[in-house]
C-alpha cells in the first residue's frame, strides 16, 4: 500500500458511489482529501462517516456552472494550498434514444460529463506545472470506445473525455513535466447510476473498481479499462473484424448493443 501522507487528493462527485469508496480509500493512505458534490446531504454524511476528520474537505458544487467551479477551487486553495492529485469523477448518463434527448439532456451530460472536467482541470493544473509535479485522473468510460444504442450522448461525452485526456498526457510528456495523466474506461458499475442495466459481462462491483483506480494512480498508468481484458478485446475486434461483423458480435455474442433495454438509474430531473 502507498502512502500517500502529504499529498492532496480532490475528488469530484467525492460523496457517492465509487467517489466515496476512493474518498475513504485515500484517507486510509494518510492523504488530505477534498471532495466535491452537487448532494449536500451525502456530504455531511461522508463528514460524520469520517468523523469531521481535519484531512478531510468537502464543498457542494455544481460542476454543470463554471462560476461555481472557480469559486470552489479559489475556496479549495485556501483550504489545502495546492492540490497533488486531481481525479474528474462526477458524472451523469441520460438511458435515452437520442430522440427522446431534450435539449437539457443533452447540454448537462455534456456540461458535467466533457466540459467539467476540463475547466476544473485548467484551475489546478498551473499549480502543478509551476510545482512540475501532479497527477490527474480522469474517469471516462467503456462507453468511451465502443458506440451503445441509449447512450448516445453519454457516449460522445466519454469519447471526448479519451480524446482530450490521452492528447493532456502527451502534452505533459512533450512539455517534460512531471505531471501523470491516468485516463480509467471502466465497463458498467453497479452503483445506482445503472440500475436496470442487464449484461453477459460481469458488472463491476463499486469496491472493486475503486480500488482498482487507486492501484492505477498509485502506479502512474496512462490508460486503463476495467476489467483490463476490454481495451485489447475491444481494439483488435474493431481492427480486425468489418463493422458489420463487430457490430454482429457485440449485439449477438456479448449482447453489448441490448444492455440499456431496461435501463432505470438516475435521471436528469426537470
Amino acid at each position: 500500500m502507498k502512502n500517500f501522507s502529504g499529498k492532496t487528493v480532490l475528488i469530484t462527485g467525492g460523496a457517492s458511489g465509487i467517489g466515496r469508496i476512493m474518498t475513504r480509500l485515500f484517507l486510509e493512505r494518510n492523504a488530505v482529501v477534498v471532495i466535491w458534490d452537487i448532494n449536500e446531504t451525502k456530504i455531511e454524511e461522508v463528514l460524520l462517516e469520517h468523523n469531521h476528520k481535519k484531512e478531510l474537505h468537502a464543498f457542494s458544487v455544481d460542476v454543470s456552472d463554471m462560476t461555481q467551479i472557480k469559486e470552489t477551487a479559489l475556496k479549495t486553495k485556501k483550504a489545502v494550498d495546492h492540490v497533488d492529485i486531481l481525479i474528474n469523477n462526477a458524472g451523469i448518463i441520460v438511458g435515452k434514444l437520442f430522440e427522446e434527448h431534450s435539449i437539457k439532456d443533452i447540454q448537462k451530460t455534456i456540461d458535467i460529463n466533457t466540459t467539467a472536467p476540463m475547466l476544473i482541470t485548467q484551475e489546478f493544473l498551473g499549480d502543478m506545472i509551476l510545482h512540475n509535479q501532479g497527477q490527474i485522473c480522469n474517469i471516462a468510460s467503456s462507453a468511451g470506445i465502443v458506440a451503445n444504442p441509449k447512450m448516445s450522448v453519454y457516449a460522445a461525452s466519454k469519447w471526448a473525455v479519451v480524446g482530450w485526456s490521452d492528447s493532456l498526457r502527451l502534452e505533459m510528456k512533450q512539455l517534460k513535466r512531471d505531471i501523470h495523466i491516468t485516463t480509467i474506461l471502466p465497463y458498467y458499475i453497479s452503483t445506482g447510476m445503472f440500475d436496470g442495466v442487464q449484461s453477459r459481462l460481469p458488472i463491476l462491483k463499486p469496491e472493486v473498481a475503486a480500488a482498482t483506480i487507486v492501484r492505477a494512480i498509485e502506479k502512474r498508468q496512462k490508460l486503463l479499462t476495467i476489467p483490463g481484458y476490454l481495451y485489447h478485446l475491444t481494439r483488435i475486434s474493431q481492427g480486425l473484424l468489418s463493422i458489420n461483423l463487430f457490430d454482429w458480435a457485440a449485439d449477438n455474442i456479448f449482447g453489448i448493443y441490448k444492455t440499456m433495454n431496461h435501463f432505470n438509474g438516475h435521471q436528469i430531473k426537470k
